[in-house]
Order: C-alpha cells, then structure tokens, then sequence
C-alpha cells in the first residue's frame, strides 16, 4: 500500500495497479475498515479504481495528537492491517440495465461495428451478453466506470469528444464500457441508450450504482424505450 498527500486534507492509498476483481475487493474492504473506524476527522472517503482517498478536516485533531496527515496515513495502515470490513464477505448487487441500441440512441454502433469487424447485430449480442463489474464512480454524478468489456468490442475514444452526450448514453471507451447519466461533453464511442435514470438529486442515494455492483445490459426496441416509465 502506497500512501500520498492529496491536496492539504486528503489521503490517496493505492492497493494495486490493475484493473480487476481482486483489486477492487481489496479497495472495498479498506474503505468500509476507514468508514467502520468512525475517526471524527475523517470526512470522505472515496473508492476508486485500485486506490482509495480518505479525506480529513485538519482541525479534527487534536494539538497533542501530531501532525494531521501523519495521524490519517496511520488509521488507513492500521485499517489496511486489520480491516473492520473483512468480516463482512463482499457481495455483488446484480443490477440489470434496458439499452435501445443503434439508430439515433447509439450514432456510433456502425463505427464499433466496422472497428471490430462485427456486424452492428453482433456488436449488440456481445455488449448484452457480458458481465460487468462497477469499479468506480466518476467524471460526472454517478458515472459507472466498467469492467468486462468483451475484448472483441473494445474501440478507441473518438478524436474529438462531443459537445454534448444525451443522458442514459451506453458508451465504449477503450476496454470499457460506461452509462453517461447526466447530459455532459462525452469522448467515448456512443452505441446506445437506456431510459433508466443513473443519477436523480431527489433520490437516497442518488447514484443508481456503486463499487462493486454487477451490470448487465438488456436490449429494447425502441417503442420500449419510448413507453418506458
């Protein structure tokens, strides 16, 4: 475990360099120890992909308790050491998401298609057939990063992002896939789109999705889409 500065209140521990199962376990389990400590100081903490930020408010501690940073990078040691939530076995949320693809809700499924050297059909019958693994939440409220892509999809961001993505847009970047859930600039490689609300203010919690759910997509028609409530 390495463990750095972030900013004047906040602590970066990164656990591994890759992007897999193993690793995400490993980020879990540390942030539910620093969560479980209950520190006073500790205002945050954030799982991201095989690291984990614990941010603090300095004046949580004590004058005679040493320097703040020094007394965080010690409570996530002794979390990562004797980790609270390791009693606790990791469990999955399996979560299944309705995409209408191609036409105008995936402008891009042609492109990925001639990439890939599959038929747009194809490129459809693979993304909704694999299992995907939530490792981050990120870039704009509720953004699924996912891993699982099925190596025979994976696509190049495109050259220049778009000024504006739809909500609900299913996109490739790379070796992963991701659901935009607000509308925002985007560069990934736009295949389709669900109706199903990834990120909502007036909802607890607001974010459909988090570390460690699995995903899988359904294909829809898009009178589906249309009638979906």
């Amino acid at each position: 475990m390495k463990l750095e500065p972030l900013g004047d209140s906040a602590v970066v521990a990164t656990l591994g360099p890759g992007i897999d199962a193993a690793t995400l376990a490993s980020v879990l389990s540390l942030s539910r120890a620093i969560l479980a400590s209950g520190h006073r100081a500790i205002t945050d903490v954030v799982p991201a992909y095989g690291s984990v930020t614990a941010f603090y408010n300095p004046e949580g501690f004590g004058p005679a308790e040493g320097d703040p940073y020094d007394q965080v990078c010690r409570l996530i040691e002794a979390c990562g050491r004797h980790p609270t939530a390791s009693a606790s076995p990791f469990k999955s949320r399996q979560v299944e998401i309705p995409v209408c693809y191609g036409r105008e809700f995936g402008p891009d499924l042609a492109l990925v298609a001639e990439h890939c050297r599959l038929g747009a059909a194809e490129v459809i019958a693979a993304h909704a057939g694999a299992d995907y693994l939530v490792h981050a939440i990120g870039f704009t409220p509720g953004f699924p990063y996912l891993g699982g892509l099925p190596e025979a999809l994976q696509s190049p961001r495109r050259g220049t992002p778009r000024a504006h993505v739809a909500a609900g847009s299913v996109g490739i970047g790379g070796y992963q896939t991701g659901v935009y859930p607000v509308d925002s600039p985007g560069g990934w490689q736009i295949i389709g789109r669900t109706p199903v609300a990834l990120f909502r203010p007036d909802r607890e919690p607001a974010a459909l999705l988090r570390p460690g759910d699995r995903v899988r997509f359904r294909a829809i028609t898009a009178a589906e889409f249309e009638s979906w409530t």
